[in-house]
């Protein structure tokens, strides 16, 4: 029996990241879907028991929620986060990581960087 492919969801109000981000999970073989708030992710995560990322990237500022306010919200889902940001403050990462984020990045950020975060949240080896 074949395990189904891991997936990643991908929360961020900026599209061209959004994008960027799915096209870089591509490339390594790992299904997305992206969602422009942290409303939206959490009506379909709310709705539907069966919608169980394998990741989430998560953008710290965005309309609506934030990012770490849909962290609290998945508190004991077992689900790792990877927040992306371009306000990197030392507090907001701080408290990031020590509500059980999986890694927290700059924008821009490396795109080997990101991708080894992603692979490790969901437990995957990386490759050479």
């Amino acid at each position: 029996m074949s395990k189904v492919k891991p997936f990643v969801a991908v929360v961020d109000d900026d599209q061209s990241v959004r994008r960027a981000i799915k096209r870089l999970l591509r490339s390594i073989g790992l299904a997305s879907e992206t969602f422009k708030t942290g409303d939206e992710f959490l009506d379909m995560f709310n709705s539907i028991p069966s919608y169980r990322p394998d990741c989430i990237v998560l953008d710290i500022q965005m309309p609506g929620l934030n990012g770490l306010e849909v962290q609290r919200r998945l508190a004991g889902s077992g689900i790792p986060v990877i927040f992306i940001t371009a306000h990197d403050e030392t507090g907001v990462r701080e408290q990031a990581l020590a509500a059980g984020a999986a890694a927290y990045l700059r924008k821009p950020f490396n795109d080997e960087v990101f991708i080894k975060a992603v692979r490790m949240a969901i437990n995957q080896t990386p490759e050479a």
